[in-house]
């Protein structure tokens, strides 16, 4: 895949490794593995146009709710404002 010598945000060196992507769609998440070039300087991930296709692909079926090719991991949930406002 090695398309980038040096990283188009910063010049660093890029190398290619298998990363996980949060995908959003709605109120769903879904988590994938995917092959990315990784600046190893700061860190920039830059995928190919196939992994991107995939990437719009998974966040439509999440904002549609097609869910039947996805299999649950757990739950999420979103700390209420008042909580988050308070000092622990």
């Amino acid at each position: 895949m090695l398309s980038f010598d040096k990283c188009p945000v910063c010049g660093g060196e890029m190398v290619e490794k298998d990363v996980e992507k949060l995908l959003r769609g709605g109120k769903h998440t879904a988590v994938l593995s995917v092959r990315a070039e990784i600046c190893l300087h700061c860190g920039e991930r830059l995928y190919s146009k196939e992994v991107i296709s995939r990437f719009e692909q998974i966040r439509s079926k999440l904002m549609r709710q097609e869910l039947a090719d996805f299999q649950p991991i757990g739950q999420s949930f979103q700390v209420s404002s008042e909580y988050s406002n308070t000092q622990c």
